[in-house]
């Protein structure tokens, strides 16, 4: 980054970036928070606020869980990141830019700081921390504060160079140069190019590799260089996670580590790209530039915690230090499943379910289910049962407690829960017993048909009945 050069289109560009996720994130909210953590959701919010100390998640949701609360919450904040995206946010002065990123990093942090299992992402809590600078960045009118770029590279840094030293601590695969040779068949949601990718020859997957060690661990210490260096650096992060969103669904990310990217450019730079007059006051107020120093001391503060866990050899991958997520550690796939394993459940109206009734088959949204079915194109959207079913696969339904939930659910015929299904098999009534098989997926090879075969794997639930839909099973075969 230049020290004598102006951030005032580098900071338009990145408020409404982040104006921009907020409104993904809200706009999933709206569509599935009450299913999930509604009050009949799998995990619900007021059973959780009830036993869990506000000290260790502070929300908004600890004063009211009702749905009713949290829908009217969730709508208000999918206003702000509207009226922030628009820009009027920052057209009426310091204070009103300030209260309305300020409102943004209330809302989602209560979201989740309550949202357990199905807010358990890196991405959510780099939204919290971003959010949190944000606050700090001054209005259209006011010079905006060098230092606070600094602090959101700061963050970019940790994203990037923590996500390269986890994937060289925790897995082999990444550093004999085969992760690739699994990852795009096996990551949560593969998009149709994952197909093409996953076919592509070896030495393409080896060099894929290093090119992500490459760009995870050296360019992300030319951040903080003078430009043009700082330029390449970020048009090379950028270059990055274009290949990620080319190659997965990996929610918004991607997206959000694009933005973090925008720092790196100053106006000297943007102001090739974009042609908007105006004109950056000498310095900052000195009640903005008290806040700013503020935060200052207390991100280098909370910083001490990530900076260790970073080059520990106990790495600990997207962990949060502080109830607040203000300063946090990052990581992505550290380590790379080998095989797919696909949890399909199943549905039958008959008196016994033996393997000779009629079984039909729920269809996820996202999700791998019939093999015909191309994959999906769904990021910077996040269809958060989908990959929770992805995390359960390998694992004991024990260690997933919510889906005896999901199943009572889809025994009672619960209409918010199905809406988040591509295809309901029991439309005009629920069905008698779920149960849950295993499957192996791959992708077919070049000149087949479909888009995935699978192999029965075993039985992840065996036939449940509503009466112990909580995790009682019951054997009739």
């Amino acid at each position: 980054m230049h020290f004598a050069t102006d951030f005032w289109l580098t900071r338009l560009c990145f408020q409404r970036s982040l104006a921009f996720i907020y409104l993904i994130a809200f706009l999933i909210a709206v569509n599935q928070f009450i299913p999930l953590l509604g009050a009949r959701g799998l995990q619900p919010v007021r059973l959780f606020v009830r036993y869990a100390p506000v000290r260790r998640a502070p929300s908004l949701f600890f004063f009211n869980s009702s749905d009713r609360f949290i829908r009217a919450t969730i709508w208000c904040g999918l206003a702000l990141s509207i009226f922030a995206l628009s820009g009027f946010s920052e057209s009426f002065g310091l204070t009103a830019s300030m209260l309305t990123w300020a409102l943004l990093w209330v809302i989602y942090l209560s979201l989740v700081n309550v949202g357990q299992t199905f807010y358990a992402f890196g991405w959510e809590t780099m939204l919290c921390e971003t959010g949190f600078l944000a606050i700090f960045l001054g209005s259209a009118d006011t010079r905006p504060p060098l230092i606070v770029m600094w602090l959101i590279v700061w963050l970019l840094f940790r994203v990037m160079f923590g996500a390269g030293m986890i994937k060289l601590r925790a897995d082999p695969c990444w550093r004999d140069l085969t992760c690739l040779y699994y990852h795009y068949e096996t990551q949560p949601l593969p998009n149709p190019l994952s197909w093409y990718l996953h076919h592509s020859p070896r030495w393409m997957h080896k060099l894929g590799v290093l090119f992500n060690h490459f760009v995870e661990l050296i360019v992300p210490w030319f951040y903080f260089l003078p430009a043009p260096i700082c330029y390449w650096a970020g048009g090379l992060t950028i270059l990055f996670q274009i290949t990620l969103i080319l190659s997965g669904n990996l929610s918004w990310l991607n997206y959000i580590t694009i933005v973090l990217c925008i720092p790196c450019f100053d106006d000297r730079f943007l102001a090739r790209l974009i042609d908007i007059s105006h004109s950056v006051p000498a310095q900052m107020s000195w009640p903005h530039a008290i806040l700013v120093s503020g935060l200052t001391v207390v991100v280098l503060t909370l910083s001490w915690w990530p900076t260790r866990n970073m080059f520990s050899r106990r790495q600990l991958m997207n962990a949060s230090f502080d109830p607040l997520h203000l300063v946090n550690t990052y990581g992505a796939f550290g380590a790379v499943t080998r095989e797919r394993f696909e949890i399909v459940i199943k549905g039958t109206d008959a008196e016994i379910p033996s393997d000779s009734a009629e079984w039909r088959e729920y269809e996820f949204k996202g999700k791998p289910g019939n093999v015909n079915r191309r994959p999906c194109i769904v990021s910077p959207y996040h269809w958060k049962l989908d990959w929770q079913m992805w995390f359960a696969a390998p694992s004991m339904p024990e260690f997933h407690p919510w889906i005896f939930a999901l199943v009572e659910k889809l025994l009672q015929g619960d209409r918010r829960l199905l809406r988040l299904y591509a295809r309901n098999p029991f439309p005009d009534a629920p069905p008698k017993f779920i149960r849950a098989d295993l499957y192996r997926y791959n992708f077919t090879k070049p000149g087949e048909r479909a888009w995935w075969s699978r192999t029965y794997a075993g039985i992840y639930l065996p036939p449940i009945a509503l009466s112990r839909a909580r995790g009682e099973v019951s054997h009739r075969l």
